[in-house]
């Protein structure tokens, strides 16, 4: 009975968080934070979250991630890739180097550094989503960009921990074998979904050798899908993506990058055989799997992790000048790594390379399973290093929902902001016009959207500001 009251909280709070949300205009997430650290250090819930309640929360980051990668395009998805590299590479160097040098000077310990270093690698991915999905931008650009650089940064994730854990424990050697288990895991399961949306969804499977099996060459997952005339079809999907999220934990993946990749091999052709049927059919699951989402199981797992936040006023105030310039350096360091990675490797234009720099402020669940293990399994962070950690990673998770908002109104062209030097502008956020219409020659046109490489991206943005110079 006790964990149905903590519910009924989690949902008061959830109401309230929602409809503040609106008034303010602010994303919810926000709130839902800000309402479990309150809950939490009122003494209204627990420390410790029940099992009932960590299960839900876990349920619901999974059909969180699951919705939006049922809303994404799949070819785009796979094309993103392709452009993220970088950012993934850059974004996770850079705030681990800077928490390192951060932690050597205040503490001086090698293996708490380097935990530091790995805890503050973590991207979070969920809170950019949810909040890129309040302004609207949740399938746009940017927002495929923070989604495949955090699929690429959570592989990276995975072989940081295989690397730097068994070091700062004081294991007499890293383990290659665990080294090379987790590359084939990353291999296996990523051919697996590959497989299951190329040969084993469609109805039609291509290629000769599919062809030549009886069951699968004739069916598919829009079998199952038509039973929604049933009422099933919610059901259906649903237990596809969790199917999926228990095969990526198996492989060393959390749940909910499994979700995401089984809602994005979800095509609207398998809802229906009639493409009439097939829009009402995927536009009434889709709705009841946002409702599902974002109103009230997917809200739990943001207010858990707001019970989190232990606040103390004592601790507070002595790790504050810590907290402070761990934040800062973390805030700028990942920011201007990950625009720059965006804009010089991935070519996307400037308003969008920044909408990912602070898409990737935030730290990621297995931040906290750091943390858990540096702190209380193996005692290798002090309070304040522990403490410290803690409030940083708040003060970046609460920084993307507000950098995302302040900056839509730049990233959608409501806003103009531009850099200059001497003749020479470069528009930062999203022009009004279109290049036809302010009558930029033919000949620079190409050179101011895609290029190759670095060098040539470079002098794309010294094109675009040579022509704007000799047009006035």
């Amino acid at each position: 009975m006790e964990d149905l009251e903590y519910l009924a909280i989690i949902w008061f709070g959830v109401f309230v968080s929602s409809f503040l949300a609106k008034r303010t205009n602010l994303t919810a997430v926000l709130y839902f934070l800000a309402f479990g650290s309150l809950m939490v250090n009122t003494g209204i819930l627990p420390v410790e979250t029940s099992p009932f309640i960590e299960g839900l929360s876990n349920i619901g980051i999974i059909i969180i991630m699951f919705a939006l990668g049922f809303e994404e395009n799949s070819s785009k998805f796979v094309q993103g890739i392709k452009r993220s590299w970088g950012i993934a590479l850059f974004g996770a160097i850079v705030p681990f180097i800077v928490a390192y040098y951060t932690a050597m000077y205040y503490w001086g310990d090698v293996k708490l550094a380097l935990m530091c270093g790995l805890a503050m690698t973590m991207t979070a991915v969920s809170l950019a989503m949810i909040s890129l999905r309040s302004e609207g931008l949740n399938t746009s650009n940017a927002a495929r960009g923070i989604m495949t650089s955090a699929v690429l940064d959570n592989i990276g994730s995975l072989a940081l921990v295989a690397l730097v854990i068994p070091l700062a424990i004081g294991e007499s050697e890293v383990s290659i074998t665990g080294i090379l288990s987790m590359i084939l895991n990353v291999f296996v399961f990523f051919g697996i979904v590959t497989a299951l949306g190329l040969w084993i969804f469609p109805s039609e499977s291509p290629g000769k050798f599919m062809h030549r099996i009886p069951f699968i060459r004739n069916h598919g997952v829009r079998d199952l899908l038509m039973l929604g005339e049933f009422g099933t079809a919610t059901l259906g999907i649903l237990l596809l993506g969790l199917v999926i999220g228990i095969i990526s934990h198996y492989f060393s993946f959390h749940p909910a990058v499994g979700a995401y990749m089984a809602g994005l091999i979800l095509k609207k052709e398998y809802f229906h055989v009639e493409k009439a049927s097939q829009e009402n059919a995927y536009q009434n699951t889709k709705h009841v799997i946002d409702d599902v989402a974002f109103s009230w199981i997917g809200p739990v797992f943001f207010v858990t992790l707001g019970t989190r936040i232990i606040l103390d006023f004592d601790i507070i105030i002595s790790v504050l000048p810590e907290t402070m310039v761990l934040t800062a350096g973390l805030f700028v360091g990942q920011i201007i790594s990950a625009l720059l990675a965006a804009r010089y490797t991935g070519h996307f234009h400037w308003h969008e390379s920044i909408m990912i720099g602070f898409g990737m402020l935030g730290r990621a669940e297995l931040a906290f399973v750091v943390l858990n293990i540096g702190y209380v399994e193996h005692a290798i962070f002090t309070e304040q290093a522990f403490y410290t950690l803690m409030f940083t990673a708040f003060w970046l998770n609460v920084s993307v929902p507000v950098m995302i908002r302040l900056w839509h109104p730049y990233y959608t062209g409501e806003k103009q902001l531009a850099l200059r030097y001497g003749n020479c502008r470069i528009s930062l956020s999203r022009e009004k016009t279109t290049e036809e219409d302010v009558g930029i020659p033919v000949k620079f046109r190409p050179t101011l959207i895609v290029h190759e490489g670095f060098a040539d991206q470079w002098q794309a943005d010294r094109t675009a500001c040579t022509w704007r110079k000799q047009a006035g």
